[in-house]
């Protein structure tokens, strides 16, 4: 019952908030000044593609779990849909995130020609061939998904019952899912490695050698935010597949049953938050994403801000003369 409320008056606000969130990050990332940046331009297809997960999946869910209307179990074409792009949205958002770690990690090498690796074509070719791949994996759910009749008059939209492929699903969520939560902090740990490296040097050599602007070192902190993010808000739901695959075939009281299904709905709702939480890790890690956002609502309401070159320089000149002052620099008044 807790769980039903939950995603009956919780989840919509998930849904709000992914919604409206992305949106206001869309409006950011699709502005003139970052649309050259290659991390952005993999942010802008995981917004894409996240967005997607939250209009598909997590809205679905609102009334299947919530409200119990389940459309899907009376029609095939929407019970293939629904478990199709619940695989799809859900695997393809960390997979470019995946991709946007190994284009930081080319930035950010000491190494001038592995840099000049990190590029738009790059990005265009990754991300088309791992969309493509997903794709057609998981078309097996259009395949292996059926309308069940459980019990007598009783019917369901779920897996094949087959003991192989249900095994099959678990197994592969699993070992999917793990893979990644391991694979994201690897490579933005390699990041933050070769970062340390990284001198900031002048607009002529930075054109000239590609190495990381301010705004990068940003990205690459929301970047791993995101990674961080998704071990928290996964690992639960990691373990209950794993789990599942391991007891498949041991029997369980009404009491066990009950519980699982708690457990397994509350990850769930954590699971679907993962796709909503962008607009907090941009706006709380970086400074510019800050300041365009902030320029973007203002100027929609008439009023003028000061760009964030001048801002960052009047607040180096305030602490300079305070530092003066301090010193004895200007007379007391």
């Amino acid at each position: 019952m807790i769980v039903i409320d939950l995603f009956k008056y919780v989840q919509p606000i998930f849904f709000i908030i992914g919604n409206l969130g992305n949106l206001l990050t869309a409006l950011v990332f699709w502005r003139k000044t970052w649309r050259k940046n290659v991390c952005v331009f993999y942010f802008k297809v995981y917004l894409i593609s996240a967005t997607c997960y939250i209009n598909s999946s997590l809205f679905g869910s609102i009334f299947t779990t919530g409200y119990g209307i389940r459309p899907h179990d009376s029609n095939i074409v929407l019970c293939k849909l629904y478990f199709y792009t619940a695989f799809l949205f859900a695997i393809h958002p960390p997979t470019i995130l995946i991709l946007a770690c190994i284009d930081r990690l080319l930035i950010s090498s000491r190494n001038v020609e592995t840099r000049m690796y990190s590029s738009k074509r790059l990005a265009y070719f990754s991300v088309t061939l791992g969309t493509i791949f997903w794709t057609l994996f998981n078309v097996h759910t259009l395949i292996m998904v059926h309308i069940q009749e459980i019990r007598p008059s009783v019917f369901i939209c779920y897996y094949d019952l087959s003991y192989g492929y249900q095994n099959f699903v678990y197994y592969y969520l699993f070992i999917v899912n793990i893979s990644f939560c391991v694979i994201m902090i690897i490579l933005c740990s390699l990041s933050f490695k070769n970062v340390r490296h990284i001198r900031i040097v002048s607009r002529q050599q930075r054109n000239q050698e590609r190495t990381m602007t301010k705004k990068d070192f940003q990205l690459l902190r929301c970047l791993f935010a995101h990674g961080v993010a998704y071990v928290i808000f996964r690992i639960g739901i990691n373990i209950s597949y794993g789990y599942d695959a391991i007891t498949r075939g041991q029997a369980r009281t009404v009491t066990q049953q009950a519980i699982e299904t708690f457990v397994d709905n509350f990850l769930v709702l954590l699971f679907n938050f993962w796709y909503c939480i962008s607009i907090f890790i941009y706006v709380g890690i970086s400074k510019a994403f800050r300041h365009e956002l902030k320029r973007i609502m203002y100027k929609t309401c008439g009023i003028e801000v000061v760009p964030l070159r001048e801002e960052e320089n009047r607040q180096e000149n305030i602490g300079v003369d305070a530092g003066l002052a301090g010193n004895g620099a200007f007379p007391s008044k």
